[in-house]
C-alpha cells in the first residue's frame, strides 16, 4: 500500500516538474514532438534510477569518512558519467533518437531534476518529508520514489509535447508564438495537476 501511495504522490500530487519546478530546461526544450519527449522521458527514467542507487551508496561511503560536504560534486560526476554511457548506447542502438535529442541529451547531465532527486533520496530527513503516509526512508522506498518521480517527469513531458503538437497546427496570435504560448500551456498543465493535491496525505 505504501508503494502505491508513493507512486500516486510522486507522479500526480508532487510532480517534479509541475509542482517542484525541477527539470524545466528539458521540459521546455524537448517537448515539441511526442517521439522526442518519450525518448527523453525513458532516458531520464533510466539515468535517475541508476544515479539514485549509486549516489545513495556513495553517500553512505562519504558519511563514513566524514566527506559529506563533497556530496554535490560527487553526485554531478556520477550523473555525468551515466549520461555519457546513455549517449554512447543511443548512438549505436538508435541513431535517429540520438539525432532527435541532439543538444538536449547532454542537458540530462545538468538536469536539476536528477540531481535533486538523488540528493533527496540520499538524505533520510528530506526523503521522509517527501514520502506519504510516514513511509520508512530506506534505499528501496527511495529508489521507488526516484523511479516514480522519473515516470511523473516523463508523463508531464509527453502530455506537454502532445499539447504543443496540437498548438502547432492551430493559429496562435503572433505575440504568443513560441515560448510565450509554451509557458502559458505549462502553467495551465501545472494548474490541472494541482487538482490531485489532497489525494494522498
Amino acid at each position: 500500500m505504501v508503494y502505491l501511495l508513493i507512486f500516486i504522490s510522486a507522479i500526480f500530487v508532487n510532480n517534479v516538474v509541475l509542482s517542484q519546478f525541477l527539470g524545466i530546461c528539458p521540459f521546455l526544450g524537448v517537448s515539441k514532438k511526442i517521439d522526442t519527449a518519450l525518448g527523453m522521458g525513458a532516458a531520464v527514467t533510466f539515468v535517475m534510477a541508476l544515479a539514485t542507487l549509486l549516489t545513495y551508496l556513495l553517500q553512505m561511503l562519504l558519511n563514513r569518512f566524514g566527506l559529506g560536504f563533497l556530496q554535490t560534486i560527487v553526485f554531478i560526476l556520477v550523473i555525468a558519467a551515466l549520461v555519457q554511457m546513455i549517449e554512447i548506447v543511443l548512438k549505436k542502438i538508435s541513431p535517429a533518437l540520438y539525432q532527435a535529442l541532439g543538444v538536449f541529451l547532454p542537458l540530462i547531465t545538468t538536469n536539476c531534476c536528477i540531481l535533486g532527486v538523488a540528493i533527496i533520496v540520499a538524505t533520510p530527513e528530506m526523503l521522509a518529508n517527501k514520502l506519504p503516509g510516514g513511509a520508512d526512508p530506506s534505499l528501496w522506498t527511495g529508489l521507488w520514489y526516484a523511479v516514480c518521480t522519473a515516470i511523473g517527469f516523463a508523463l508531464a513531458l509527453v502530455l506537454f509535447a502532445g499539447i504543443r503538437e496540437q498548438l502547432s497546427m492551430n493559429k496562435v496570435p503572433k505575440a504568443m508564438e513560441g515560448t510565450p504560448i509554451a509557458l502559458l500551456t505549462a502553467g495551465l498543465l501545472a494548474m490541472a495537476f494541482m487538482g490531485f493535491s489532497g489525494v494522498v496525505g
